[in-house]
């Protein structure tokens, strides 16, 4: 096995007493916190009709001008330097029926390249895997491969169960088929996944020594931070990048979301914001008349005819939320619609102008608006998860480009029971994390954990945005989106 290679060619390498190792391992992460300031991490659903409005907690944007994909693309990725494993895990962790012992292969990648060897207790930088295959965040996270040089690191990638090739039940349709199975998806069962495979990874390569740090962008930051807090003796740390951990159990203003994407808005362009606050009344006005969905659809060159003005609403309130969720270099999606929007390029009136926007964050599309497409597995796995135990109560106050639409938490989660015949369990996340008095309670006995958040991230007004105690730090970009880009380092 090349691991087993790599650390054989380590042999050599002078070994270390216990004593000066742990002393090693300290430095380490005190080394790690300084990079805080060298990192540009972008430092970076509600109500039951919005459900599926919200951008997704994805580190990674929305694939925009399709017609010219390569202005989307950030950093590089070389696959070859990865080697693929396989993982026979434990179905249900925390339980002992007979059931919770069945497995499933869960995939998790590893770049020896440029680690130092288990002689020297060279470090592991772990990534966890989110809603999303593992597949997707590489190419997202170079940064590591320029911090695994610097440190002597290995890189190891774990995917998140449910997705990608890690899936249960030896298929996806009978993984997804109904709730009994979908029960063992969630983010207790995915973080005792990461502490298995470490464990079996630190004891395969004889690096028990080792200091593991676990890194997450998004929910894998929320994870990234959980674990930090269940498995401390697992992780020495974790860098958690605009992880909105306070955005549940109404700790976090349920407009706070909508707040900073109508800021983002308004920030770029005063008249653009003006003209997105007014155009909902305009569609709202000319949807009312006799014809007025069949106009609709030929102003919006609709894939196919609108039944209702929703769709449409629901349509544009998604596009400006991810616009401003990843509103970073190099596209700038904010700016690029409201170029669209205030350029007039389709007409001067309200609805034309909202057009010329679509037209801007999308590209030139033979239709847009309500386009058949067939569902994602993350777009399904995150449904599952948003309606078991990932409930962020978002929602839109008065002070918003937006309609008022304030979060109800009972059609939530009668709508969630509808989709999969079980309830949402909303105060679950506090239960078990913790997020209440969050200062309070973590300055008693956590450490070594970084929080990221980029300001202009809608996310950022649930994630942790002050110092907790000397090593548990906030770090903020005034410009940063969404999580991403991680390889965006400060020269």
């Amino acid at each position: 096995m090349a691991l087993i290679h790599a650390l054989d060619r380590q042999r050599n390498l002078k070994t270390t007493n216990l004593a000066s190792r742990w002393t090693h391992l300290a430095m380490m992460f005190q080394r790690l916190f300084l990079l805080q300031s060298f990192l540009l991490l972008s430092l970076t659903t509600a109500t039951a009709k919005r459900l599926n409005t919200i951008p997704r907690l994805s580190p990674i944007g929305p694939r925009v001008w399709r017609d010219q994909p390569d202005k989307t693309t950030s950093g590089e990725f070389d696959g070859e330097d990865f080697e693929t494993f396989f993982y026979n895990q434990t179905l249900d962790h925390f339980n002992y029926r007979p059931e919770s012992y069945d497995k499933f292969p869960q995939r998790y990648l590893i770049n020896s390249k440029y680690w130092g060897g288990a002689n020297v207790s060279a470090p592991i930088l772990v990534f966890l895997g989110a809603e999303e295959p593992i597949d997707e965040d590489l190419a997202a996270v170079g940064f590591l491969v320029d911090n695994a040089v610097q440190f002597n690191s290995l890189l190891v990638f774990i995917e998140h169960r449910y997705y990608g090739k890690s899936i249960p039940f030896g298929s996806r349709e009978e993984a997804l088929k109904d709730a009994s199975k979908l029960g063992y998806f969630n983010s207790a069962q995915a973080i005792a996944d990461y502490a298995a495979i470490i464990i079996h990874i630190k004891e395969t390569l004889r690096a028990q020594y080792s200091p593991v740090i676990v890194i997450g962008g998004s929910y894998g930051g929320m994870l990234a931070s959980w674990f930090r807090l269940k498995y401390p003796h697992i992780a020495l740390g974790a860098l958690a990048s605009s992880a909105p951990i306070l955005y549940f159990d109404d700790i976090t203003p349920q407009d706070g979301y909508y707040s900073i994407v109508t800021k983002d808005f308004r920030e770029a362009s005063e008249t653009c914001y003006q003209t997105i606050k007014t155009s909902w009344s305009e569609i709202d006005e000319l949807a009312s008349k006799p014809d007025g969905l069949s106009m609709l659809s030929k102003k919006f060159k609709t894939c196919t005819p609108l039944t209702n003005a929703s769709v449409l609403k629901d349509h544009l309130d998604t596009m400006y939320a991810s616009a401003a969720q990843y509103n970073g270099p190099p596209t700038y999606p904010v700016n690029e619609v409201c170029k669209g929007i205030d350029g007039g390029g389709f007409g001067d009136d309200i609805l034309s102008r909202i057009f010329g926007g679509l037209v801007a964050y999308n590209g030139n599309l033979s239709c847009y608006v309500n386009a058949h497409t067939d569902p994602s597995e993350t777009a399904v796995g995150w449904q599952w998860q948003k309606c078991s135990e990932m409930a962020i109560p978002i929602g839109v106050g008065n002070n918003s480009m937006f309609p008022p639409d304030p979060f109800d938490l009972k059609d939530y989660i009668e709508h969630c029971k509808s989709l999969y015949g079980v309830p949402t369990r909303p105060h679950w996340v506090t239960t078990y994390y913790g997020g209440h008095s969050i200062k309070l309670i973590l300055q008693r006995f956590a450490s070594n954990i970084i929080f990221s958040n980029g300001l202009r991230d809608p996310y950022s007004s649930g994630g942790v945005l002050e110092n907790i105690s000397d090593t548990i730090v906030a770090v903020k970009t005034i410009n940063g989106k969404h999580a991403l880009p991680f390889n965006h380092i400060l020269t």
